[in-house]
């Protein structure tokens, strides 16, 4: 019997574990999918509206035309709760891009991921850097200009 299409993302709290990294895979898009975030005025909204915030730490990030990957670990402790944060940086991107994109809107959830061990980081991170090519955006993931590091995020085990 197949499974029931999940409507909505489960989002479980981050869990600590033996004092190891807690860091988040988060995948955003925008409402109905529309390409409105491979440009650079989208990726300088996003970049001041993290760096702004220090609740949760962006690490890689990857900005395709309609979502956003990003690697994330809380700032503060006691974490703030991971759908706030989204909340407040959707909220400051929304009002930089609606100055030259009016309907820009965001998808109303977003998806998450703790990662459980350094090599699954690796694995999401080489996943991740290929979109744009596995997209047919590029020819070379690291020539795709919409992608970044805001912070180093440490795996410790």
């Amino acid at each position: 019997m197949p499974l029931p299409e999940r409507k909505h993302p489960a989002h479980h709290p981050a869990i600590d574990s033996n004092n190891r990294s807690i860091i988040l895979f988060v995948t955003v898009c925008t409402e109905g999918r529309t390409p409105w975030l491979a440009n650079k005025h989208a990726q300088q909204a996003l970049n001041r509206a993290w760096l702004r915030s220090t609740n949760w730490i962006v690490g890689k990030y990857v900005i395709l035309p309609d979502h956003i990957h990003l690697f994330c670990a809380p700032g503060v402790y006691p974490r703030t709760e991971l759908k706030r944060w989204i909340a407040y940086w959707k909220r400051q991107v929304t009002i930089e891009m609606r100055a030259t994109c009016p309907d820009f809107k965001w998808q109303r959830d977003f998806w998450d991921t703790q990662l459980r061990r350094d090599n699954s980081f690796s694995e999401k991170w080489a996943y991740v850097q290929n979109n744009p090519v596995r997209h047919q955006l590029t020819g070379a993931a690291q020539d795709w200009p919409y992608q970044g590091e805001l912070n180093a995020l440490q795996w410790h085990d």
